[in-house]
């Protein structure tokens, strides 16, 4: 649709023309626009498989059995659903207006997608693959992130600087959550205590107390964070810092931010951990790239060129394979993860199928 195409630029502040906008005021742009086991090390990840979905795919998420990845395309009003097994996109999901966040319930029935341009969250029955209801949220949503109980689903917008929160089992919106300005990422913690959330403009992270739903911290990072995860044993949250290409590790015990930000490629955007916490994979729009951290040393270990301006990053579950949606070229980069023993390498990433595979093991 020509009106998403002109939306491209906003979507990608921080991107392609970052360094031009750098001096343009926050209204502006608004409307313009972990510690892990340690037992393995990064090794020669490459890219196993490049598949074409929908126009302009931004986020991405993967089911907890593994099987199935969902791409958001933006362009397309539309969920490209891909079976990670063959790597073939099985069906495509039509939902609300430019499709942006998504994210999978713990039972693997549901898939929560937040439409940037009608204020809304489709709702997928994954079993039928069809949108089963829609939600009003706030204006110009972007992140989502559901509870590990499955209850609950935290929507970052944009527009309002507030988080909606969505009662999973009525579908409804049960409290508003002021934060930061310009949120957009959210990640919550593994025993669902808190949310964790990004906000653009004011380069910050909100704290909310999942219980209360209420802001407990804010927390300053670099500049224009953008997303967020936290380690599987929740104690680090890792966050691209899109003006700053640099990613802030925080404490989650104490939230605040520890050691020196990591430099990465250019216009990081998108962050995923593997299962064992070992590693970070990251998105950085402008260099076509992934980078990969280290999450013992905190340094980039290693770099995997992708397809153009990548965004969203996702796991499977067995830590085997990484999924990179490629926003300039329409396509969505299939990572195989490398482990190293010492100087002994396993390639996991030509293993079909997911769950628990031969990665598992290392997980």
């Amino acid at each position: 649709m020509n009106r998403h195409r002109s939306f491209r630029g906003l979507l990608t502040v921080g991107g392609r023309i970052q360094r031009l906008l750098l001096g343009v005021t926050a209204t502006a742009l608004m409307v313009a626009g972990a510690t892990g086991m340690g037992a393995g090390t990064a090794g020669a990840d490459t890219v196993i498989a490049t598949i074409g979905v929908g126009g302009f795919p931004l986020k991405v998420a993967i089911s907890p059995d593994g099987t199935r990845a969902y791409a958001t395309n933006f362009d397309d009003d539309s969920v490209s659903v891909i079976d990670t097994g063959t790597n073939m996109v099985t069906t495509t999901v039509t939902v609300g207006n430019g499709p942006f966040g998504v994210a999978i319930t713990p039972d693997g029935t549901r898939a929560y997608v937040t439409n940037l341009l009608d204020d809304s969250a489709s709702v997928i029955d994954t079993g039928t693959n069809m949108v089963t209801t829609t939600v009003t949220v706030g204006d110009f949503p972007r992140g989502v992130a559901i509870t590990p109980d499955g209850t609950r689903a935290y929507v970052a917008n944009g527009n309002d600087d507030s988080v909606s929160v969505i009662d999973t089992g009525t579908n409804m919106v049960t409290t508003t959550v002021t934060v930061g300005d310009f949120p957009r990422g959210v990640a919550i913690t593994p025993d669902g205590s808190d949310a964790y959330i990004t906000n653009f403009m004011d380069s910050s992270v909100s704290v909310i107390d999942t219980g209360t739903n209420m802001v407990t911290t804010t927390v300053t990072v670099g500049g224009g964070p953008t997303g967020v995860a936290i380690t599987p044993n929740g104690t680090r949250a890792y966050i691209t810092n899109q003006f700053d290409d640099t990613v802030s590790v925080m404490d989650t015990g104490t939230n605040t931010v520890v050691g020196a930000p990591i430099p990465v490629g250019g216009n990081p955007r998108g962050v995923a951990i593997t299962p064992d916490g070992t590693r970070a994979y990251l998105t950085n729009d402008l260099d076509a790239s992934v980078s990969v951290i280290d999450t013992t040393t905190n340094t980039v270990a290693t770099t995997v060129t992708v397809g153009d301006g990548p965004v969203g990053v996702a796991i499977t579950p067995d830590g085997t394979r990484a999924y990179v949606t490629n926003q300039f070229d329409d396509t969505v980069s299939v990572i195989g993860i490398e482990r190293c023993l010492g100087s002994l390498c396993f390639d996991f990433g030509s293993v079909t199928g997911s769950g628990s595979g031969a990665g598992g093991i290392f997980s």
